[in-house]
């Protein structure tokens, strides 16, 4: 589980189809590492292999590299770096899990007098459901809320302030470039929740139905209705 609030910078380094080697020399990322533990990379989360001076490598699965930008990724390029939320730690940002839904597309970065303006195109339904105006969002890990987006949430607009927008990689970013996105796990359980509920009523109506057409209207019983929450 990480927050979305940056803590480093580093640059990544392909080590053949399953490896990646991460340079970082920042002592909030390196100072409490340990092998197996969880590091969000551009917001996915990782697990540690190897233990550097400088950094550390980590394992990625067809899987991650089909969903992220990591399969795109070039050798050198800034990434963000995260380490896993510890109990007792300040919770800022929101909840994020590392697992990126897709991939989304900036469309422009306009500077303002307080904040960067950045628009993304969002053509993976995987993640577009999940996008709702003033709803959080990760972007390459970075937790930020959704300013404006259009009714599908295949476009939308996040408002990014001066710190964010230096000390993470958002600065690098050209228009065109991938990003990894991933939607408010909140949303995902409120959507998992209200399709079982839609079919735990569907199968209850159908099985009124039933009962009816086999044995008449008089075997719908009070016991019947409170057993499935009407009484």
């Amino acid at each position: 589980m990480f927050t979305g609030l940056i803590q480093a910078l580093g640059t990544i380094h392909p080590l053949g189809e399953d490896q990646l080697q991460i340079a970082c020399s920042d002592p909030k990322i390196l100072q409490d590492l340990a092998i197996g533990d969880s590091v969000a990379v551009d917001g996915i989360c990782l697990t540690v292999t190897t233990i550097l001076s400088n950094g550390f490598t980590a394992a990625v699965s067809p899987e991650t590299l089909d969903r992220t930008s990591l399969g795109y990724m070039e050798g050198n390029a800034h990434i963000n770096l995260e380490p896993s939320l510890r109990v007792g730690s300040k919770l800022g940002g929101h909840f994020v899990t590392g697992h990126i839904d897709g991939i989304g597309y900036l469309e422009e970065s306009v500077s303002t007098a307080n904040a960067w303006e950045m628009s993304f195109t969002v053509p993976d339904a995987r993640v577009s459901r999940y996008i709702v105006p003033k709803g959080s969002i990760a972007i390459n890990g970075i937790s930020l809320t959704v300013a404006d987006c259009n009714a599908t949430g295949t476009w939308f607009k996040v408002a990014v302030i001066p710190l964010t927008y230096a000390e993470t990689n958002l600065r690098f970013l050209q228009p065109g470039g991938r990003v990894n996105l991933e939607g408010d796990v909140l949303g995902k359980y409120v959507e998992k929740f209200l399709r079982l509920g839609s079919n735990s009523t569907e199968s209850v109506v159908s099985e009124l139905e039933d009962m009816i057409a086999s044995n008449g209207s008089d075997s719908i019983t009070p016991s019947f209705l409170t057993e499935h929450g009407y009484l």
